[in-house]
């Protein structure tokens, strides 16, 4: 069949894409994040588009008329909501008298998981959509004068793809939970060594001292009153760190409407009067559960260890899920028995020299990181470093 059947769109808004279709596109252990209706809820929310800096430009491979290809994209005009900073990039590009933003970012908004960033439908040749759809993202770059593109938390055989097509490899450390067949939580303390054990014990009796239970309510069991106090919760942790919350309680409200089944309720209780939340994004598919948003409108030393980490243990112990994904960055969740994982993200500049500057940066910061995470792997909260997740 000739290359000419084929054509690249940019799709404006995911809403002129019908779900199944976009769906279709993906892989039945695909995250939740990178359906239709977490991506569609970000754009008619308003948390992405309009004057948010996120201009949505979703890649679209067709034949003929049939989407067979895509790549969730946005124009950046920051560098706000990604996980992977390149603030002093821009800094530097702008010191040579080159605009820096808008910049291409193939990514879910804020939101550091690793997952498929090609996106491919079963019944096509996965290395040609995959190619084109590669070519097409640094045509667009070239073409519309755009600094360069970004491709964040790929998985790792399309990390080598990108590679191979002129992308740059950034490597990024992250802290995973990992399920070996733990019976309970008493099993699961027992494979860590005698002072993260105590530790933790410590933190979980302090707060239980405090009075405090605590509720689990799946997304389908979850009310309006549910939402509206978790969404106060993670407010806010934005506004104690003097900052804005990225996403906003239509959000969650509409992709609990529409994914309920991938949406896990923590709330914490004291005297049956709600004190804080956190919210489990399940993948069950793919036996993964993703620690994504917490807060409180209380603080009670070790409730931020206990909601959002202990509890959402204890949910993957009860329903034997493989990991848990604790979000970007954060040494001190190896003291919970989280391990490092380095995952990688792949970057397109398109000018020639600032591109040669930044390989000299990356190699340097990869030799950095592998130092940090063999000397991470020294403080192994497990009791044998050979025990593997």
């Amino acid at each position: 069949m000739s290359t000419e059947q084929f054509h690249l769109a940019i799709i404006a808004k995911l809403s002129e894409i019908p779900a199944e279709q976009w769906n279709a596109l993906l892989t039945q252990d695909a995250s939740p994040f990178l359906k239709h209706e977490f991506l569609s809820a970000l754009e008619e929310t308003h948390c992405v588009g309009g004057n948010t800096g996120w201009q949505v430009a979703h890649l679209g491979l067709y034949r003929q008329s049939k989407l067979i290809g895509a790549m969730p994209l946005y124009l950046k005009q920051h560098s706000y909501g990604e996980f992977v900073f390149d603030w002093s990039w821009a800094q530097a590009y702008e010191q040579q008298g080159m605009q820096y933003y808008p910049k291409a970012l193939c990514a879910i908004p804020f939101s550091p998981v690793q997952g498929s960033r090609i996106l491919c439908a079963s019944d096509e040749e996965l290395p040609s959509v995959q190619t084109k759809l590669i070519a097409g993202l640094k045509t667009l770059v070239i073409e519309n004068n755009l600094s360069s593109a970004h491709v964040l938390f790929p998985q790792a055989l399309e990390a080598s793809i990108l590679a191979d097509q002129g992308f740059m490899l950034r490597d990024s450390v992250q802290f995973h939970w990992h399920n070996q067949d733990f019976q309970s939580f008493e099993h699961f303390l027992s494979a860590l060594t005698m002072k993260r054990r105590k530790n933790i014990r410590r933190e979980r009796e302090q707060v239980a001292r405090e009075g405090i239970a605590f509720k689990h309510i799946p997304g389908q069991d979850a009310n309006d009153e549910d939402w509206e106090f978790f969404y106060r919760c993670y407010a806010n942790t934005y506004l104690e760190h003097h900052s804005s919350p990225y996403l906003n309680a239509a959000f969650f409200k509409l992709l609990a409407s529409r994914a309920p089944e991938n949406l896990h309720l923590i709330i914490a209780c004291r005297n049956q009067t709600p004190i804080a939340s956190s919210l489990l994004v399940v993948d069950k598919s793919s036996s993964k559960v993703y620690g994504r948003y917490w807060g409180a409108v209380e603080h009670i030393p070790c409730l931020h260890f206990e909601t959002a980490y202990y509890q959402a243990i204890e949910y993957c112990i009860d329903q034997k899920i493989q990991t848990f994904e604790g979000g970007a960055q954060g040494e001190h969740k190896m003291a919970r028995g989280f391990l490092p994982t380095t995952i990688q993200s792949a970057h397109f500049i398109a000018d020639p020299q600032f591109s040669k500057a930044v390989q000299h940066f990356l190699n340097r910061e990869h030799q950095g990181i592998g130092a940090y995470v063999d000397e991470l792997a020294e403080h192994s909260p497990l009791k044998s470093s050979k025990v593997q997740p």
